[in-house]
Parts: structure tokens; sequence; C-alpha cells
């Protein structure tokens, strides 16, 4: 074999052997705007939060190589349809409208959606509670989709973050927000939300509020989906996902 068949040989292993080591990295993406204490950025510029450890978790239990990619909500799911990212893991419900676009691996965590106001108000979370009421709510979500299927009594404003939503429920420019019930037990917590309380929990509907959280994946990606899936499954199993959950509540959310 000459010296030049054998450069050409060697630069095909090359390649082959770089295609395949890109083929197994995995650019997950998560919403750019932090969600504690899901995910969030703490004062040295890294992601740290509940969501953040189970992501590591199932890529590690999956053996797979994953670059975490901050990408904006709203854009979120172009960006896995434009294949910029491989999937989302950014507490993103599986709702039967993401599926006519999207699919999704096995649910990781479930929690019902809540309704918080100030502490003086009487509300309730039901439609003729919030009957007259601002309510706002984070854009492209499925609190969104549900206020405006079921409070039309109600004024709906619409915030690119839920920060934001909550900034304005502090500030009284709001008389509630309608969001996810861990998120919102963090809020009341803080300093800024202690004005407030949960008022309870809005009814279910599962066509509306979706079936759990999964990973959203591009139609079609199986090998991705089963990867996932198998990571998913090896964490619940050996007891990986309730001991990432016992370090920030106080009850199991799957």
């Amino acid at each position: 074999m000459s010296i030049k068949t054998l450069l050409a040989a060697g630069l095909t292993l090359a390649t082959l052997t770089a295609g395949t080591a890109q083929a197994d990295q995995v650019k997950i993406g998560i919403a750019a705007e932090p969600y504690p204490p899901f995910a969030s950025l703490d004062s040295s510029g890294t992601w740290v939060g509940w969501e953040i450890e189970v992501i590591d978790a199932v890529c590690a239990a999956a053996e797979l190589d994953c670059v975490l990619t901050p990408v904006a909500w709203d854009g979120i799911i172009p960006s896995l349809t434009g294949q910029q990212i491989d999937a989302i893991m950014a507490s993103m419900s599986i709702t039967e409208e993401r599926l006519k676009t999207i699919d999704f691996s096995d649910a990781y965590y479930n929690t019902p959606a809540v309704i918080v106001a100030d502490k003086s108000m009487d509300i309730a979370p039901t439609p003729e509670g919030l009957d007259g009421k601002i309510i706002g709510i984070q854009a492209s979500t499925i609190h969104q989709a549900y206020a405006q299927e079921y409070f039309k009594g109600a004024e709906i404003r619409v915030y690119q973050t839920q920060d934001e939503a909550n900034q304005d429920l502090f500030a009284g420019r709001i008389d509630a927000t309608q969001a996810d019930s861990i998120a919102m037990a963090d809020f009341v917590g803080t300093e800024a939300g202690a004005c407030c309380e949960i008022k309870g929990a809005v009814a279910d509907d599962p066509a509306v509020l979706g079936r759990g959280v999964g990973a959203g994946l591009r139609k079609g990606d199986e090998a991705l989906a089963a990867k996932i899936n198998t990571g998913i499954a090896k964490i619940l199993a050996d007891g990986t996902h309730a001991e990432i959950t016992a370090r920030y509540f106080a009850a199991s959310i799957y």
C-alpha cells in the first residue's frame, strides 16, 4: 500500500471517528430565562437547579454527551425543529397541541398548575373566582392556553417570562398569576413573594395542561427518544431522581 493510500485511509478513519464523536454529543435546549428552582444561573454564571441536575443524571445514565444550550423560550421549539438543538428539557409539558409538531420522551415530573394572588385578596382558582380580575401569564405556555380557554371573564396580560409576571404581581399591577405549583411555592417563599400566597390548583384538564413534563424531541428521532427514556427509567429505578428531588422539595414531584 502506497503512502498516499495510507494517508487517504487515515483521513477517512479520522473523519469517521470525528463523525461518531459528534453524533454522541446532544445539545439539550433549556430556557434562557431563569425558572427557579428548576433552572437558573448562580453568581458564577453556572446553570443550577433541580432540572439541571436531572438533565445531568439522565444523560449520564443514558451515556450521552450532553451540552446545555440556552434558548429563548418562545423560540425553543423552532430551534428544535430547525436542528439548532437536539432535545428540549425545560419544564415543557406534554400536550396534544405540541405533539402535532414534536415528539416527547416519557415524563420525568408532573405538578399541578396554581393561582397565586395577594394574601389580602379573596380569589378562588376558578372561572367565577377570577371573573373581572387581571391575570398575568407567561407567553407560549400551557398556562396561557388554559387561561384563554377557561378565564374568559378575566383580563389576561401576557409576559415573556414568569419573573416579569411575578414582579407585576408584587407591584400590584395584576391581581393574580397562574403557573407551576413548585415554581410558585419557591416565589412566595422569597421576600418579594411574601405578599402573596397560592390560592389553590386550577381544575385539571390534561388536554390543555398536558400529561407531565418530558423531553421534547424532533419527530421521528426514535433513537434519541429511546436513550433518554432509558436514562429517565434508570434514575427513577436507582433512586437518583428521588435523591435530587429531596435536595429541593419536601415531597416527590414525579
